[in-house]
């Protein structure tokens, strides 16, 4: 992969995986167009470089958040922040079994080609769209304030992390399928978004690790990551770290303003396009 090809799709990572339109279906998207064909191991070692810089980008833009969870979590107290802390690791065992478990078979998946991106992706718009209607107020012909919802429950976070858990499939977006589904719930829209970046943290460090393993293990010898090259890795991972951090915060000023029927609509154009080109 050249510098280039790996500019391109940080680019793409750092802004999708925020946005409700799927990081993962848009990776293979823009593989398939700029012509990067790498074998299955090593387009997933820079998927996991460059997914593992959105979760920097991710506590770098909620740091003031991301610092008290931690300190609630060691203190071993019963407040507010320590039962979100609880909340966020029940909304990780759903992804947690289909990562151990079915892992080759997602893997499997991904190597289909862009008509599973393309419904998967039309499953996202669908999904964006319930949820916009379901907070739309027609009497106003406005979407209800962000203060009609609730906070989220303990069987909030657990359905939210199922949407998570099924959100590993390419085209189905992640932030799309857990923030849809916390609307959905009726969850207050600002409380979601961030319960949305903030849960996959430990999914991707989890993920980046064993990936680590796998390249620095003697199974892996030196075609680990040959066909990247470390200049491409550094590139894409800045370049993801640099957009997320902006996409980041721009995505939790639209949720909490109720705008996701756009990415609805781009969602099911983008799946309509990808499985007439397959």
């Amino acid at each position: 992969m050249d510098w280039l090809s790996a500019l391109i799709l940080g680019i793409v990572q750092g802004a999708t995986e925020y946005l409700p339109v799927s990081s993962s279906g848009h990776l293979a998207i823009f593989r398939d167009l700029l012509g990067v064909d790498l074998p299955a191991d090593q387009a997933l070692q820079f998927d996991i470089i460059v997914h593992f810089a959105t979760v920097l980008s991710t506590i770098v833009i909620l740091l003031p958040l991301f610092k008290r969870l931690v300190k609630a979590f060691f203190s071993m107290r019963n407040t507010e922040d320590s039962r979100y802390v609880w909340k966020i690791l029940l909304s990780c065992i759903p992804v947690g079994i289909v990562g151990l478990f079915f892992k080759d078979t997602v893997e499997e998946v991904f190597g289909e080609g862009l008509t599973v991106v393309g419904i998967c992706l039309n499953a996202t718009a669908c999904l964006l769209a319930f949820a916009y209607f379901s907070s739309f107020n027609r009497s106003t012909g406005k979407v209800k304030p962000d203060t009609a919802g609730h906070k989220i429950s303990w069987v909030d976070a657990f359905v939210i992390g199922c949407g998570q858990a099924l959100a590993v499939l390419p085209g189905l977006s992640r932030s799309g399928t857990t923030i849809a589904t916390g609307i959905l719930l009726g969850d207050r829209r600002s409380e979601v978004a961030q319960f949305s970046f903030i849960m996959v943290i430990l999914p991707i460090i989890g993920e980046t690790l064993l990936d680590l393993a796998k390249m620095i293990s003697p199974a892996a010898g030196a075609t680990a990551g040959a066909g990247v090259g470390a200049t491409a890795m550094i590139i894409g991972f800045v370049a993801a770290f640099l957009v997320g951090c902006a996409a980041c915060k721009w995505m939790i000023a639209l949720v909490k303003k109720g705008k996701l029927i756009w990415f609805a609509v781009y969602c099911l154009i983008i799946g309509i396009v990808c499985i007439l080109a397959a």
